[in-house]
């Protein structure tokens, strides 16, 4: 079911981030940080975010790490060949891959069951449409055992066309990245640095590692996000909950951070650790219960990220903040400005 953001906003072209904040001469912590709470909006700086944290705060970082996801080759299918670029998506338990065949910057919806991409060192056969009704993603047989490794030697990071050229895998890492699994970088945690964490840290803030490997996000216009893979370590779930009863704030880093905890949450407003698969859509119908606030990147219009923001600080406060960015050109995307938003 296609449900639509409250939030409303027309973004220009120039307000894309094309490039690392690294290309523009900034450090990834020197990026804008514009910090909604209640009716106030303020801007600043990322490197000064902790002057809007108090000591006794939680920080939820995502440690999973970006894979470089896509890969050249070529289709095959019953009329001919064609040049294909393969989005590896997500692990699947089974072995098989959900993937996206794109090309030119658009995906290739025309995949039959049994199609082959033959791809460098290996060919990937497709299996099955993953969404009823849809052939944009498929499941398929991978070209190797170890996909992590195969894409280590073979892909690249996966970029849209606003981006105008390629960037090396790093660039798409976070500083808390230790797991690799995601086919798109986390990117809310970007712009913390090994100093910065290091500051936050020594003035009282917490932090703790939760996990949830990203899929791709091209279908993310009007579309509910799909089941991705998650976990809620035991120590951080006894950390969640030891904040909330000592009147500290848990704010999680990025839309990731707060679907993986949420999707732990008791109708207390408790959390117990967890892990596998969560299907979990934040929005009017199931408001976030554990956290209070959330760093987050800018995000497309239509995005169903939007909801998920609206979940947590409601409506008015994100069309606020996406209205008082527009007017400070802040840039968008995972190379882009951040926003902190809470309750």
């Amino acid at each position: 079911m296609k449900v639509h953001p409250q939030t409303r906003f027309t973004l220009p072209d120039e307000l894309n981030a094309v490039e690392p904040p690294e290309a523009r001469g900034l450090a990834r912590d020197q990026v804008k940080l514009l910090v909604a709470e209640g009716s106030t909006v303020r801007h600043t700086r990322f490197d000064r975010i902790g002057e809007h944290l108090r000591p006794g705060d939680l920080l939820l970082v995502n440690t999973s790490g970006t894979l470089a996801a896509a890969v050249d080759g070529s289709w095959i299918t019953g009329s001919g060949v064609a040049p294909v670029v393969v989005h590896f998506s997500t692990a699947l338990d089974d072995g098989t891959w959900v993937i996206e065949l794109r090309n030119g910057g658009s995906p290739m919806l025309g995949g039959a069951i049994g199609d082959q991409v033959e791809l460098p060192d290996g060919v990937l056969t497709l299996l099955a449409p993953y969404q009823e009704g849809s052939t944009r993603l498929w499941r398929a047989d991978p070209p190797a055992a170890d996909v992590v490794e195969y894409l280590r030697k073979h892909g690249r990071p996966i970029s849209y066309k606003y981006v105008d050229r390629q960037w090396p895998l790093a660039l798409y890492q976070t500083v808390f990245a230790n797991q690799p699994g995601s086919a798109e970088m986390p990117s809310a945690g970007r712009p913390f640095s090994f100093e910065l964490v290091s500051q936050l840290a020594a003035s009282g803030v917490l932090i703790a590692p939760i996990l949830l490997h990203c899929g791709v996000s091209s279908l993310e216009s009007h579309e509910p996000p799909l089941p991705e893979r998650y976990a809620v370590p035991e120590h951080t779930a006894r950390l969640v909950n030891w904040v909330k009863a000592n009147g500290g704030r848990v704010i999680a880093v990025g839309t990731t951070a707060v679907r993986a905890i949420e999707s732990s949450a008791l109708p207390s407003g408790s959390v117990l650790a967890s892990s596998g698969w969560t299907d979990l859509v934040l929005g009017p119908d199931r408001p976030a219960s554990v956290v209070d606030g959330l760093i987050t990147g800018m995000h497309a219009p239509e995005a169903s990220h939007l909801l998920l923001l609206e979940s947590v600080v409601g409506g008015p406060v994100v069309q606020q903040a996406y209205d008082a960015a527009l007017r400070q050109h802040y840039l968008w995307h995972e190379f882009g400005d951040v926003c902190l938003m809470l309750r």
